[in-house]
């Protein structure tokens, strides 16, 4: 079977890490809380669990999420998507993703960006888990099923 070719792109792997690490930093530097985003997202859609002045920066950033791609599309034009078109598999792979944060407590960001930063034993444990089921998943389905 042809797999479709993936391009290597080490500067804009390493500008958007930059900019993620960058982040992460400015997070907790400025308002003194860790950059995962299901956690930022989770408390600036729910009003009542949150005061006004903690809910602000996460809108903010959630705002930020959103309007990054538009900004550069709108200066770069658009970018190619390298992800599946088949909108099942991506609606179950969604859920399934966010079941896992559900039971690891944390997202990418929240682990394997600021807890591995901050030595956190239960980010080492959560990114082992996330990172060899990622590898799995891409065995199985390219290698295995063919289905990518």
């Amino acid at each position: 079977m042809d797999l479709p070719a993936t391009d290597f792109t080490p500067w804009a792997a390493l500008a958007g890490g930059v900019l993620i690490g960058l982040s992460a930093v400015l997070t907790m530097l400025f308002f003194g809380r860790i950059a995962g985003i299901v956690g930022i997202v989770s408390r600036a859609l729910a009003p009542e669990a949150v005061p006004w002045s903690d809910r602000a920066w996460r809108l903010a950033f959630v705002v930020g999420l959103l309007a990054a791609p538009l900004l550069v599309t709108a200066l770069w034009g658009p970018v190619a998507q390298t992800v599946s078109s088949n909108l099942p598999m991506m609606a179950v792979a969604g859920l399934l993703v966010g079941v896992g944060t559900s039971i690891g407590f944390g997202c990418t960001s929240g682990h394997g960006v600021c807890g591995l930063a901050r030595l956190s034993r239960r980010s080492f444990v959560s990114v082992g888990v996330f990172m060899s089921t990622a590898v799995l998943t891409v065995l199985v389905l390219r290698h295995v099923i063919g289905a990518v």
